[in-house]
């Protein structure tokens, strides 16, 4: 029996004789995961291709390891988790890796009317293969720090005002033309009826700077860009089974070269979420978004798409989930110098799980997904996987 194997049946066995209430304490939550994986297209390669090294499919074991806490602090909260797991593949071992995922979050308030948020997270995983085909591993550090805080003036009106920062950084030299940081700030005023709900409106600035530039014809090109935005900010409370959230609005992103690239208009994201008898929960998004891409010749597109997820409580330990989703990319690129005119691909993703809780502390899941994309600005190809996981929190 493998290695892989026998990790996963010992957790399984663990799952069967772990008590019910297993938490050793009451702020800090320690926990261990293992994840068996298979993927028939690992590479993102065209359905035509023979695969990288003559070979398509991997499969990989993710073992994980780390705690979440919880600690009041007086009226302070702080909250976080600290997570740190292995990836092993049993045919592309090169691309072996060890994952980071930290997170800490002061929640803060001053008085009864002055309250907010000061917090950072860290995160190291293997860049996604969908937009850059290489059996080269590629990790992808991102690190973010964000301060935010409200003044409710009114038992009905709060202004509000936040900062954060995110820089992400790629091993692979190939790929570091995509290195940005990207900083944002953030005003807003809020209208909070009894109700629960909450109107708004968010005005926003950000500024994302590429420090390592691209060359084309011996000219470097600068892939910095300014975005502001003005949005409406709404959370809608129908009623306990039904809410409505929206952020959205007019954007405008203007570049420092090339300026063709420069684009605007509505940019944003809605969520509809309901439940019916409190065993079947829906969720209904759509969005159009300027987003960044991990490609070496394009780095960012405008995406639009919608997706569907639902969640069914079979019994008490049973949940089955179930997702598809579909994505337009239109992308922004120095047309008739690196690119044709009119780039854009579209994805559809299908997944299904299920997930039984044996006690309160402990679950396994099964999971499977298709994935389908084609276009004229990336590789056509299709995709199948699974994954068994179990994971117990002490």
């Amino acid at each position: 029996m493998t290695s892989p194997r026998k990790h996963l049946l010992l957790m399984l066995g663990a799952l069967a004789v772990i008590p019910a209430e297993a938490a050793i304490s009451d702020t800090i939550h320690p926990f261990l995961g293992v994840t068996r994986a298979y993927d028939d297209n690992l590479f993102r390669l065209d359905d035509r291709g023979s695969g990288l090294g003559g070979k398509r499919s991997d499969s990989f074991t993710r073992t994980q390891i780390g705690l979440l806490f919880d600690r009041p602090i007086g009226r302070q909260r702080l909250t976080g988790q600290f997570k740190e797991s292995r990836v092993k593949f049993d045919h592309f071992s090169q691309l072996d890796y060890d994952g980071k995922d930290y997170l800490a979050d002061l929640e803060w308030h001053i008085g009864n009317h002055l309250e907010g948020h000061l917090g950072g997270s860290y995160a190291q995983t293997l860049t996604s293969f969908n937009d850059f085909h290489t059996a080269e591993r590629n990790l992808r550090k991102q690190r973010r720090e964000y301060v935010d805080g409200a003044w409710r003036f009114h038992p009905s009106y709060r202004v509000r005002a936040a900062a954060s920062s995110q820089k992400s950084t790629y091993d692979l030299p190939l790929m570091q033309y995509n290195n940005r940081t990207e900083d944002q700030v953030d005003v807003g005023f809020d209208y909070l009826p009894p109700s629960g709900s909450r109107f708004g409106l968010q005005a926003s600035r950000i500024k994302g700077k590429y420090p390592n530039r691209r060359f084309l014809g011996g000219e470097a090109i600068d892939d910095s860009y300014t975005q502001d935005e003005l949005k409406a900010n709404v959370y809608w409370l129908f009623s306990a089974t039904t809410q409505f959230q929206m952020l959205a609005g007019w954007a405008e992103r203007k570049h420092n070269f090339y300026t063709e690239r420069d684009t605007s208009g509505l940019n944003g994201r809605a969520v509809m979420s309901w439940s019916m008898l409190r065993k079947l929960k829906m969720q209904a998004s759509a969005w159009r978004e300027f987003a960044a891409v991990e490609s070496n010749f394009i780095n960012n597109s405008v995406n639009k798409g919608a997706s569907f997820n639902t969640t069914w409580e079979i019994s008490a330990k049973t949940v089955a989930t179930a997702a598809v989703r579909r994505e337009k990319r239109d992308f922004s690129t120095l047309e008739g110098r690196i690119a044709a005119p009119n780039l854009h691909d579209k994805t559809r993703n299908l997944s299904l799980g299920l997930t039984w809780a044996p006690t309160l502390s402990s679950q396994v899941s099964a999971n499977v997904f298709r994935e389908v994309r084609g276009g004229n600005a990336s590789t056509n190809y299709r995709t199948n996987g699974a994954a068994l996981s179990a994971s117990i929190q002490f």
